[in-house]
């Protein structure tokens, strides 16, 4: 009767223990509710900074008078020798000042630093028309080497070029392939630095409200985001981490339990 008791309740243990060993939720937006709306925290556009590279080219009917407002033309040879042909050409690029300038041909020195590359379109062109310039002109304004980086639990991390005006965190983790099973969704850490001082936001992935209201929902140049692994990514560092959370490593840890009950209260 005893060895019945004993083994029925080495039983209910071994389903316990199986039982709990479930899968962590792997899904995004997972308290999402489709019958309302979420405000999203801001609309952020990326903003110029000190140390940024920016392409800006004027055109209009007139080829030689915007020549004078755009900056030289670099060719760049496929080989070394004499008789190499041109591959490609590219305007040079303007590198912003530490006090948030560039110096603009004609124009002389135009301050870009904290302006979306709209607002910095439209400030050139209205400087061009307004002084009677270039009455037609057409400024176009591109990024240069704005980047933000993806690291930790994902398929892809990496180096990212940002070419839209607007990057948010689901972008980034759309490009770099998506988290890997092992990736926090709940803890995603996201540096960066502002004025001169290095901030962190924490992102739970799986919180509709409090994503779209994070600072860090809408990316800058420069931002670093980090998937941190999970407990279970931590433990297969060190040998036979995962083992005491296997089933058949409780399966066989009970069979052995009840082989001894039996032998104990035979």
């Amino acid at each position: 009767m005893k060895t019945n008791r004993v083994l029925f309740n080495l039983a209910m243990f071994m389903m316990l223990i199986v039982t709990s060993c479930t899968p962590p939720k792997l899904g995004y937006f997972q308290n999402v509710d489709t019958s309302q709306t979420y405000d999203i925290r801001s609309q952020e556009y990326i903003k110029i900074q000190p140390g940024d590279k920016l392409s800006i080219l004027v055109s209009s009917k007139d080829p030689q008078l915007s020549y004078l407002f755009n900056l030289p033309v670099v060719g760049r040879f496929q080989s070394s020798s004499a008789e190499a042909a041109l591959s490609t050409s590219q305007v040079t690029s303007y590198t912003v000042n530490p006090d948030g300038t560039i110096f603009f041909p004609v124009l002389g020195t135009v301050k870009v630093s904290g302006m979306t590359r709209y607002e910095i379109t439209t400030m050139i062109r209205e400087k061009l028309v307004s002084s009677e310039l270039l009455k037609d002109a057409v400024v176009t304004v591109s990024f240069l080497d704005l980047y933000y980086e993806v690291m930790g639990e994902v398929k892809n991390p990496g180096r990212y070029a940002i070419d839209h005006d607007q990057v948010t965190i689901l972008d980034a983790i759309g490009r770099s392939g998506d988290l890997t099973i092992f990736g926090k969704r709940d803890n995603v850490l996201v540096a960066r630095e502002e004025n001169g001082m290095q901030k962190f936001y924490r992102i739970d992935l799986t919180n509709s409200e409090s994503l779209y209201n994070s600072p860090a929902f809408h990316l800058k140049q420069n931002d670093i985001i980090y998937v941190e692994p999970n407990s279970k990514k931590a433990r297969e560092s060190i040998d036979n981490g995962n083992a005491f959370i296997q089933p058949s490593f409780w399966i066989s840890a009970i069979s052995l339990a009840a082989s001894l009950a039996v032998l104990i209260f035979k």
